[in-house]
């Protein structure tokens, strides 16, 4: 058996699930969330647990397992806390506003860029720290968006200037030597 498959998602308090034929759509506080899954795998609710079991021992049926129970996990996490990830603004003249729900990013190029959060995405900028916060309750949507931001302007190994995620690390290159 697959050992994140066979785990049981737990649902908290304030999240409604309902299952409708392959389709499982969850609610709560932070929004709601509709997904299909693949129609041979078993998804069940037992005493506030979300069980996802599979038909055989199959190489696909195997795949699917424990893919689909980490689907399901995301979108019950999503609906009652949320996702997050952080960015770094770094050079010298860089820095990221909100201009109403959009973010404005000045990066070295002779127009600010402008972000649009599609929906159920939101940004929290803090100038001090230089950082921009991507906030939503799509794991999937909140990391794609993150990387659209970072693709905008990428870091660059010489100087280190861009955007970058929080927890990145930058290799950096020496650059060229002068003559003696």
């Amino acid at each position: 058996m697959s050992r994140i498959g066979r785990m049981p998602v737990v649902i908290p308090k304030g999240v409604e699930v309902s299952i409708d034929g392959s389709s499982l759509h969850v609610k709560g506080p932070k929004g709601e969330m509709v997904r299909a899954f693949p129609g041979a795998m078993g998804i069940e609710i037992e005493d506030g647990k979300i069980l996802v079991k599979r038909p055989s021992d199959e190489r696909t049926h195997r795949a699917l397992h424990g893919m689909t129970r980490a689907l399901i996990n995301n979108m019950v996490v999503g609906v009652s806390t949320g996702f997050e990830k952080v960015l770094e603004v770094n050079g010298v003249g860089y820095r990221a506003e909100m201009s109403g729900p959009n973010l404005m990013l000045y990066v070295g190029y002779s127009h600010p860029v402008k972000m649009e959060p599609p929906q159920g995405i939101r940004f929290e900028v803090d100038a001090k720290t230089r950082q921009i916060k991507v906030l939503g309750h799509d794991k999937e949507l909140v990391g794609q968006v993150a990387a659209d931001i970072r693709k905008v302007r990428p870091p660059e190994p010489y100087q280190g200037k861009g955007i970058k995620y929080l927890s990145e690390k930058i290799r950096r290159k020496a650059g060229k030597t002068g003559k003696v």
